[in-house]
C-alpha cells in the first residue's frame, strides 16, 4: 500500500543555526533583516522571530563558539529561506540590507518566485524572496513547472518598496 503525501498544510517552522559569536549574529539577523530577540539563554543562544512568533530563527554556540565555516565542497546547510508577503516588502528588505551594507550574492527571478540571496557573517547562505500567485507560474505545455533563473531588476524592486522603508 502507497504511503500518503505529507499533509500539505505543514511547512517549516523554524531554522536553528551554530554560529561562532552569538552577539554578532543577534546583531546582523536584528539590525540587518530586522528579526526581533524573543527569547536569550544567556551568551549561548538566542531565538529571533517575526511578528510576535516564539521564534523563526535559533542562533547558538553550543558546538560552535569560535568556529570557522564548513569547509567549502562539504555537506551541510545550503541556505534557508525567508517568505516575505509580497514585492513591496521583499524591496524594503533589499533597502535596509543596502542601509546596513550587506552585499548581495545574488538575485533571481525564478518565474515563481523573486530571490535575493546573500550570507550572514558565519557563511550561512540565506535566501529572501516572495512568491508569484500560483495561477502566475510558468508551466511548460504539459502542465509541469517551468521555473526559471533570469535577472531580477533591483531598481523595480527597491522601487515597489514605496518612499518609506523601514
Amino acid at each position: 500500500m502507497p504511503e500518503t503525501p505529507m499533509d500539505p498544510r505543514v511547512c517549516v517552522g523554524h531554522v536553528h543555526l551554530k554560529v561562532s559569536d552569538l552577539e554578532r549574529a543577534v546583531r546582523f539577523y536584528t539590525e540587518a533583516l530586522g528579526l526581533e530577540v524573543t527569547q536569550r539563554f544567556g551568551a549561548q543562544a538566542a531565538f529571533l522571530s517575526a511578528g510576535g512568533y516564539h521564534h523563526h530563527l535559533g542562533l547558538n554556540t553550543w558546538e560552535s563558539r569560535g568556529a570557522g565555516p564548513p569547509p567549502p565542497r562539504s555537506t551541510g546547510l545550503y541556505h534557508f529561506a525567508l517568505l516575505y508577503p509580497d514585492v513591496p516588502a521583499l524591496g524594503r528588505a533589499l533597502a535596509r540590507l543596502l542601509r546596513h551594507g550587506v552585499a548581495l550574492d545574488g538575485a533571481a527571478d525564478h518565474g515563481v518566485s523573486l530571490a535575493l540571496y546573500l550570507h550572514d557573517p558565519d557563511g550561512n547562505g540565506v535566501e529572501l524572496y516572495t512568491d508569484r500567485p500560483a495561477e502566475a507560474w510558468p508551466r511548460d505545455a504539459q502542465g509541469h513547472l517551468a521555473m526559471v533563473t533570469e535577472p531580477l531588476d533591483l531598481q523595480d524592486l527597491l522601487s515597489a518598496a514605496g518612499p518609506a522603508g523601514p
